[in-house]
């Protein structure tokens, strides 16, 4: 068992991780929405067939746009608002919106 020092280090590391939501076109045209710790990491998953169910079949993708949050809760939350978008309002978003101005939806 990890004594209390430990267990706080571990918390505060994990406070620190950022997570992402990010935007990829795949190779038919259309727009796919996740979030991750990692994206470079992330979109090569997606390209090796590793990634999500339905970029496995339309692969390969291209990252269009990504967004940073504090916590994992905020980029769930933003990822489902954003996978709620028309294509053209999620592109149009990618273009227009910015983190600090509270843009994001």
């Amino acid at each position: 068992m990890k004594d209390k020092s430990e267990r706080l280090i571990n918390i505060e590391t994990q406070m620190d991780t950022a997570y992402y939501v990010y935007l990829v076109c795949c190779a038919n045209g259309t727009l796919y929405v996740g979030y991750t710790k990692n994206v470079e990491q992330r979109i090569a998953l997606h390209n090796a067939g590793r990634g999500g169910r339905y970029t496995r079949s339309n692969r390969p993708v291209e990252l269009i746009c990504s967004w940073s949050f504090n916590s994992k809760i905020e980029a769930q939350q933003a990822e489902r608002n954003l996978k709620k978008k028309s294509p053209a309002q999620k592109l149009a978003f990618c273009q227009t919106a910015s983190l600090h101005t509270g843009d994001f939806p």
